[in-house]
């Protein structure tokens, strides 16, 4: 087996870094009430406050939300605790109407023809004295198509998983059950260094990918291919730095590749920048480079399971563009804002996998792009938004598996997706969405649920699985969606 030094595999991702300290980027944690409210951070009436005046609830990504609220202050008007409150709830019709109502390959939607409370959250933030704290709390259906591809609470003991009588780890398909109803959270300190400097250790929201965990972020309900297929989560530390105004960069140090403990010895490291040059541009470069490979099978001597060494290497970037803005000043009758935003990724993985074979990247990689356009009318109380998006993932180690059984890597090893959304949104106010939606997804193989399901051959997933048994998948994929949600 071939052996990899820690400082072979992090010469390349230095050399990253210092290409992206001069790159273009965006962060895809959405910036904070101490952005939106420069008083909520500073401790002097002179520090230095980053994208001062810029109107971001427009961009694809970020909250939308121009007032907070649920914001408490001291006698001196300085902001003391902001409180946010989050409701997502959606119905998922798929025309295919699969048995066991499981809708796949949607990190958004689990399941399809009911009503379902997709994310529930409260939280609260403070940047008080320019000491950072935050806390944010979930539940809801998402965590769970989100939380149980994280394979690394597997590993070992004191991770959440459930043990068995018999000493088994019983926790398949199960998350850190003491991590997974935390969203966020967060401590640290803002020091007043050019534009601000932040350092933090806790749990975020993912950088990867232009589209948020947060669905009243996004353009679309439905996240595209590229950004469902990435990190939703890190658990870590970072420094977010302002050099200017206009730029921001952040240092990750974090346990892995959307996991909230380490499938193996090094932590990985992550890199994420953007430049708005004014308030209708943003630009996009991400990085991430890590060893998240899984465990091969026991040895037949030892009994150890052999760790790979494969490393995995991602980068996303993008641009959004505001490209018509109508002067709130002037009348504003028919379209007041038109945008688009395009984010594209690539990505590998490498190494040597746990039989001792070589993991090529050229047979190991993830591509794929997506292009959305929205219109606001009506004093952008109403929206219309486009998109179009691709993904090829020939070894499928990013892309979701489609059923428990039945669905096999040869079967995926040209796996190619494509997709159409239009969405519709009604925004009475900043605080609620009403969202319809139409979805059209296909692939060169069978991969999207069909009228027999995902489960079983009745619809229920603890019946014993016949011989042979194979689920239902088709090639194209069908839906529209109506969700509400509302946020303060």
């Amino acid at each position: 087996m071939k052996h990899f030094s820690l400082r072979n595999r992090l010469r390349p991702f230095a050399t990253l870094l210092a290409v992206a300290s001069v790159g273009l980027a965006q962060a895809q944690t959405t910036e904070t009430a101490r952005v939106q409210n420069p008083r909520a951070t500073t401790d002097t009436a002179t520090a230095k406050v980053p994208f001062e005046g810029m109107d971001l609830t427009w961009v694809n990504g970020q909250n939308r939300q121009s007032d907070f609220p649920l914001q408490f202050k001291d006698k001196n008007g300085e902001t003391v605790l902001t409180g946010t409150t989050y409701l997502d709830g959606n119905f998922n019709y798929n025309f295919a109407r699969p048995i066991d109502h499981t809708q796949t390959i949607s990190a958004v939607t689990g399941r399809t023809n009911e009503f379902s409370l997709a994310l529930a959250s409260v939280g609260i933030e403070s940047n008080y004295k320019n000491i950072i704290g935050r806390l944010w709390l979930q539940t809801g259906a998402m965590l769970n198509v989100v939380q149980e591809t994280d394979g690394s609470v597997l590993r070992g003991r004191n991770t959440g998983t459930t043990i068995g009588a018999n000493g088994v780890n019983n926790g398949t398909g199960i998350t850190g059950n003491n991590l997974k109803f935390i969203r966020e959270a967060a401590a640290g300190y803002h020091f007043n260094v050019r534009h601000g400097l932040n350092l933090e250790l806790g749990i975020f929201m993912s950088y990867i990918g232009l589209e948020s965990y947060v669905t009243q972020e996004n353009w679309n309900y439905q996240r595209s291919l590229v950004c469902d297929f990435t990190p939703f989560y890190f658990q870590g530390a970072r420094a977010q730095f302002y050099p200017s105004r206009k730029f921001k960069t952040e240092l990750w140090v974090m346990n892995g590749w959307q996991t909230y403990n380490t499938f193996n010895r090094q932590p990985a490291l992550g890199n994420s920048n953007y430049y708005r040059p004014s308030e209708n541009v943003q630009l996009v470069a991400n990085f991430y480079y890590g060893n998240d490979s899984r465990p091969g099978t026991a040895d037949s001597i030892s009994g150890r399971a052999a760790y790979p060494s494969v490393v995995r290497f991602h980068h996303d970037n993008s641009i959004v563009a505001r490209y018509y803005h109508k002067n709130k000043k002037g009348p504003l009758h028919g379209i007041t804002q038109a945008a688009f935003s395009l984010n594209t990724h690539y990505g590998f993985q490498s190494g040597t996998d746990a039989a001792g074979g070589d993991v090529k990247r050229r047979d190991n990689y993830m591509f794929g792009s997506s292009l959305a356009h929205r219109i606001w009318f009506a004093k952008n109380k109403l929206a219309f938004t486009t998109r179009v998006g691709f993904v090829k993932n020939p070894s499928r180690y990013l892309s979701f598996n489609p059923s428990v059984a039945g669905f096999t890597d040869s079967d995926a090893s040209k796996l190619t997706a494509k997709e159409f959304t239009g969405t519709f949104d009604i925004m009475p106010n900043d605080f609620v969405t009403f969202r319809f939606e139409y979805l059209h997804r296909s692939a060169n193989v069978p991969y999207f649920a069909g009228h027999g399901g995902t489960t079983s051959p009745t619809g229920y997933a603890d019946q014993v699985l016949p011989k042979n048994y194979a689920p239902d998948l088709r090639d194209t994929e069908d839906r529209v969606i109506f969700a509400v949600n509302f946020r303060l």
